[in-house]
């Protein structure tokens, strides 16, 4: 005997390597599938529709109608948000659908209908004033050159800096060297001459991890941190709401995010490794 769902809720979390999808029956989680990222930014309306078409549709129960989409992307700037929509429209015919930035997604995830100051720290890093509905106010994060404190990409730059540039860390960067195969000519070819260099700074961070302990590199970890709630949070100036936070950096480091946040006059209110799962408790509670 198989079970019809009617007029099912369908929310993606998509980055440009992955796109993390859940159906909803009211209350009740369907399914959850995985396909490759979807970027208007990076990709073309064909590629986007073929990853509809050909890795989502057969992913979900035949039986089931799709009556609203809620899509939360990486890249999706105001310009490229009616793209997605009529793609959406295109492969549910039937269905109601909103396609928002990434930060609005973390925002619902993470502060629900509350006010609240909504983070991303994960390879890059984001934040936005929320008022319960929308993002009221955001500060340009400016990418890994020009900014992103507290993501991954700057942790990874600053930690290079530390072992190559001070002789109490020569254990520490022989270790490093020793471990991921490099000499000092090949990092600066990845950082300077290969592409995706803000990634595979970021990748950097499981090692970082591992080595809190060693001498500077927590407090290096905090410093970050603590830089980020300086540029980026100082121009909201409420620091009597809740920051939530998405993203790896967040979730592995929270106890050094803690101790940033307190001595920055924040306070930290619900953190997730992804936002999916506070997205699906949002769009539960919504009529539709």
């Amino acid at each position: 005997m198989t079970t019809s769902y009617s007029h099912c809720q369908l929310i993606a979390d998509s980055g440009s390597t992955k796109t993390d999808w859940a159906l909803l029956a009211g209350e009740t989680l369907v399914c959850q599938c995985q396909t490759q990222g979807i970027n208007p930014f990076h990709q073309s309306a064909e590629v986007i529709d073929r990853v509809l078409r050909e890795e989502l549709l057969p992913s979900l129960p035949p039986d089931a109608t799709v009556g609203h989409v809620a899509f939360y992307g990486s890249g999706l700037r105001p310009e490229l948000q009616p793209m997605m929509r009529q793609l959406l429209m295109s492969a549910f015919l039937h269905a109601d659908v909103q396609a928002e930035g990434d930060l609005l997604g973390a925002a619902r995830a993470v502060c629900g209908r509350a006010e609240g100051i909504a983070c991303i720290l994960g390879t890059g890093a984001n934040s936005g004033l929320y008022d319960g509905q929308n993002i009221v106010m955001n500060t340009p994060p400016l990418g890994y050159i020009l900014g992103d404190e507290g993501s991954g990409a700057v942790l990874g730059r600053q930690f290079l800096n530390l072992i190559f540039k001070e002789s109490a860390q020569s254990a520490l960067r022989e270790a490093f060297l020793s471990e991921f195969h490099l000499t000092m000519a090949d990092v600066i070819d990845r950082v300077y001459r290969q592409p995706l260099a803000n990634r595979w700074l970021a990748s950097l961070s499981p090692f970082i991890h591992r080595n809190l302990d060693r001498d500077g590199v927590r407090s290096m970890v905090i410093d970050n941190f603590r830089q980020f709630f300086r540029r980026n949070l100082t121009a909201y100036q409420r620091q009597d709401l809740p920051v939530g936070f998405v993203g790896s950096m967040a979730f592995y480091y929270r106890s050094e995010l803690e101790v940033a946040a307190e001595a920055e006059g924040y306070c930290v209110g619900t953190v997730l490794k992804s936002p999916l799962e506070g997205l699906i408790a949002y769009h539960q509670a919504e009529n539709f």
